[in-house]
């Protein structure tokens, strides 16, 4: 099954509902990053997290930012997201190894701790939209519920998952929001809360080969569900050497000398694919006569 993402209206549009699997990009992040298990289902989800919520997104160029940024070993997480499917994400310490959680799960809360989430969106205004809000529990789904009651008002259901194989790979991924549009009904408010009280797990589901669309059958179907998109959804990331000139030139004419001095190409790397560059001595000279201009 490829990734992909749908949104769909429930309740003569009371309701709207995204539902995504996501399984090959949180495979291409682990396999990138070369990511623990925990930090595997913590990105994971963040990654997840970012397709739906960028798919929410209008214009072509608007950007969707998740921070999250606690105080247990993974550090950080950071992901970024457009309204046409492509995602990215890095763990600042993307090889923390934690024991399982009193459930026997992986410990995403742990490896997070008491912390920060930060979401912001650049659609094209003066300065972007940013919202932030404390960790609740460093599970992230239930950060992203609580994020959406508080910053932005809107009732909401967020679940996420990241199931790993025994050799350590992901074996599924993927999860769904439901939001609670102006107006809706409390009836509608309380049967929706009832049936998603009553998911196990979103990975639960995937691992049922249940797919998005299924997902949302699940629970929105006897309400009216009405599937209105799919979305293609993948890892992607658009750097490149000629970027990464920019940046080497950006940090000026005594730090690039200073490289130049020392004799030996230099090995600059991308923190959202992990992709690595190497700049020759020749090449950091280029650099620096583009930064005298």
């Amino acid at each position: 099954m490829s990734d992909y993402i749908v949104r769909a209206t429930a309740a003569g549009g009371q309701v709207r509902a995204f539902a995504s699997t996501t399984r090959d990009l949180v495979e291409k992040a682990r396999a990138g990053h070369n990511l623990s298990p925990v930090a595997t289902a913590a990105l994971g989800r963040l990654l997840t997290a970012g397709g739906m919520m960028g798919s929410m997104m209008k214009g072509e160029k608007d950007l969707l930012t998740l921070k999250i940024q606690g105080d247990g070993p993974i550090g950080s997480l950071t992901v970024t997201a457009d309204s046409r499917g492509n995602v990215k994400g890095y763990a600042a310490n993307p090889q923390v190894m934690l024991p399982p959680n009193a459930k026997g799960k992986l410990d995403v809360g742990g490896a997070l701790g008491i912390g920060v989430l930060s979401v912001i969106q650049d659609i094209g205004l003066k300065e972007p939209y940013v919202g932030q809000t404390i960790l609740v529990t460093g599970e992230i789904a239930e950060d992203l519920t609580y994020y959406y009651a508080t910053s932005e008002q809107t009732p909401s259901s967020v679940a996420l998952g990241v199931l790993m194989n025994r050799d350590n790979t992901v074996r599924r991924a993927g999860g769904f929001i439901l939001q609670m549009m102006p107006g809706a009904s409390d009836e509608i408010a309380a049967a929706l809360e009832e049936k998603v009280a009553h998911v196990s797990s979103v990975t639960g589901l995937l691992d049922a080969e249940m797919t998005p669309e299924d997902i949302l059958t699940e629970l929105l179907g006897e309400f009216k569900l009405e599937i209105t998109d799919r979305l293609d959804t993948r890892f992607y990331c658009g750097c490149s050497k000629a970027r990464v000139e920019k940046a080497l030139i950006s940090i000026g004419r005594k730090d690039l000398r200073e490289m130049i001095e020392e004799g030996k190409p230099v090995e600059a790397g991308c923190h959202f694919c992990g992709k690595k560059y190497i700049f020759t001595v020749e090449e950091l000279k280029g650099l620096l006569e583009r930064a005298g201009r």
